[in-house]
């Protein structure tokens, strides 16, 4: 039998490029080499394994190397970090329960009979609670080396109007009797609620309130709504403006007339949409048609009742649009358009004609510290010249802090706006040619008609495949 030296010489220890797994192989293969579990973990740590060493497999190899002599075998295995638990906000109900929603017919009718209830809460009444992040546990490489873990975040009330948080940020309850309501960035609020028995006319006038409005009727032409929380109308809209820090629901559908507003913070549902302009943070739900109107919503529209019908106008999704059909067999023009942002699209927009004047002044201003800095040197610069030197110097410093905070918030909304994983267009039915579909920056004709389809992007171009 050899002498342990040939460890050296015919043994090879390597470690996974994330450390977690050491391994131990033959260079060349003798019979007549040998060693003991000592020298074999003498010879691991001088390699610098000193974590996760398996004992059976050293006792195994002492006994019978020759064994292991055409595999590469593990012989020592790291602790994989845990990382933390992110920390949530916990309700104490579900602000998606509404109650009883009027009864809607397989054709998209809705029976007005049963109204829908509101979720209101009392003076003092628990709201939502806060459970702690967990800090997670680090690993252990082969080598001895921590592996640091991923600290879970803390979570933060939201805190909106008419709520209290106490004690540690521990517990959120009502200031007020009134209604829960989520606005446009999650803030958690308390609105009392405002309600019009009959339509939104002359004897009404526009109204303008810090809580939820309901109208039991009518919207007519002209006339406006605004509100901190939500609108509900059981009739319909016609050519007004509403806009909603949270949801709107219109019951009757809206009759847009080219003119007038829809806009809420969070969704906008309503039984159809015929030449309207609606803007959603979040959803846009309609049961029946979206006819020649302008739609757009932060996350998806969806279309997919029993008429389900997307014809004309154009309409932007964040993610995904829906619908049971795109177009009309006359191939009236209709675009679709997901995985867009038009808010994020105006400020990028804004962010680069800023961008540019800043820069054009940051060039005024180094070639006028240029020239003092040759009057200075000439000793020419006079006290009111040394006043103005130091303002532009101090002026010069200030935008260009302010040139890289531009710069990065630029880089990440078209970071944003590359992000197209989610954007999906689903057609449960059938769309036809004259519609058009645009993913990011990517743009598909449709000229003939297309069944059970989903659209959605992949490798630099718009791919379909079969609607399940």
């Amino acid at each position: 039998m050899k002498q342990p030296e040939a460890l050296e010489k015919l043994v090879r220890i390597t470690v996974s490029e994330d450390k977690m797994v050491a391994y131990l192989e033959f260079e060349k293969t003798d019979d007549d080499f040998g060693c003991s579990e000592e020298q074999l973990l003498r010879y691991l740590k001088a390699n610098g394994i000193k974590y996760g060493i398996q004992q059976d497999t050293v006792r195994r190899f002492a006994q019978n190397p020759i064994e292991y002599a055409r595999s590469r075998t593990p012989i020592a295995y790291g602790e994989k970090p845990e990382h933390g638990r992110d920390g949530k906000i916990v309700l104490a109900f579900d602000l998606n329960n509404k109650g009883p929603h009027p009864r809607e017919t397989e054709d998209g009718k809705v029976d007005y009979k049963d109204i829908t209830r509101l979720n209101n809460v009392k003076k003092g009444q628990l709201i939502a609670t806060r459970e702690p992040a967990l800090p997670g546990r680090s690993g252990t490489a082969v080598t001895g080396q921590e592996i640091p873990c991923k600290a879970g975040k803390e979570a933060r009330f939201k805190v909106g109007k008419n709520v209290i948080v106490i004690g540690e940020e521990t517990a959120m309850y009502a200031a007020i009797d009134g209604l829960v309501t989520v606005t446009d960035k999650g803030k958690l609020n308390v609105f009392p609620v405002y309600e019009i028995n009959g339509n939104v006319d002359y004897s009404i006038g526009n109204i303008n309130f810090v809580g939820t409005v309901i109208i039991r009727g009518q919207v007519l032409t002209g006339f406006k709504i605004m509100a901190a929380g939500d609108i509900r109308v059981t009739g319909g809209v016609e050519g007004a403006s509403l806009e909603a820090g949270g949801s709107i629901e219109i019951m009757g559908g809206i009759i847009g007339y080219n003119k007038g507003l829809v806009k809420a913070g969070c969704n906008v549902k309503s039984s159809f949409i015929q030449d309207g302009n609606v803007e959603a943070g979040a959803d846009v739900i309609v049961s029946q048609s979206i006819m020649h109107s302008s739609v757009r919503a932060g996350k998806d529209v969806l279309c997919n009742g029993a008429k389900g019908l997307i014809v004309g106008g154009h309409v932007q999704a964040g993610e995904t649009v829906t619908a049971r059909t795109i177009g009309n067999p006359m191939s009236t023009a209709t675009v679709i358009e997901v995985g867009v942002l038009p808010e994020l699209r105006n400020e990028l927009a804004t962010l680069r004609t800023h961008l540019k004047e800043m820069m054009s002044g940051l060039d005024k201003t180094e070639k006028a510290l240029v020239l003092m800095d040759q009057l200075a040197s000439q000793g020419k610069l006079s006290q009111d010249k040394l006043a103005m030197r130091s303002r532009l110097t101090l002026s010069k410093k200030s935008s260009l802090r302010e040139l890289d905070t531009m710069k990065e918030r630029i880089l990440e909304i078209e970071k944003t706006l590359e992000d197209t994983g989610k954007a999906k267009v689903k057609v449960i039915k059938t769309i036809y040619g004259g519609s058009k579909i645009v993913i990011g920056r990517y743009t598909r004709f449709i000229k003939d008609p297309v069944s059970h389809i989903s659209f959605y992007y992949s490798e630099g171009d718009i791919s379909m495949s079969a609607y399940v």
